[in-house]
């Protein structure tokens, strides 16, 4: 097994939550539960492909859950575990700085 060494606490996370949709797909799951179209539409410069790989990754992470519901169409949903809920404040932080952000470079005329 390959050990993984960080020298300093936001390497864990961002080695889990880390990149461009990531974030965006937690924050979207933080809402509740949805399926991969739901997220597709609320994420739409997302592909599919991109898509089915992050949730592939933060699922190996244990930081969402996969349901699969043995149906005609099949139907898969996507929800946060309780260990991914525990990076609601991490989360709520970078929406909140975001927001600030937007609003500063409002008033820069940017």
């Amino acid at each position: 097994m390959n050990e993984k060494i960080y020298n300093i606490g936001v390497e864990a996370t961002m080695d889990v939550i880390g990149g461009k949709w990531k974030p965006i797909i937690l924050c979207n799951l933080r809402h509740g539960s949805m399926r991969p179209s739901d997220l597709k539409r609320k994420i739409p410069k997302l592909s599919q492909k991109m898509l089915t790989q992050q949730l592939r990754e933060l699922e190996a992470d244990k930081i969402v859950l996969r349901t699969s519901y043995h149906q005609v169409p099949p139907k898969v949903v996507y929800s946060l575990s309780d260990y991914g809920k525990t990076l609601s404040s991490v989360l709520d932080a970078l929406c909140d700085w975001g927001e600030m952000h937007v609003s500063t470079l409002k008033e820069q005329g940017t």
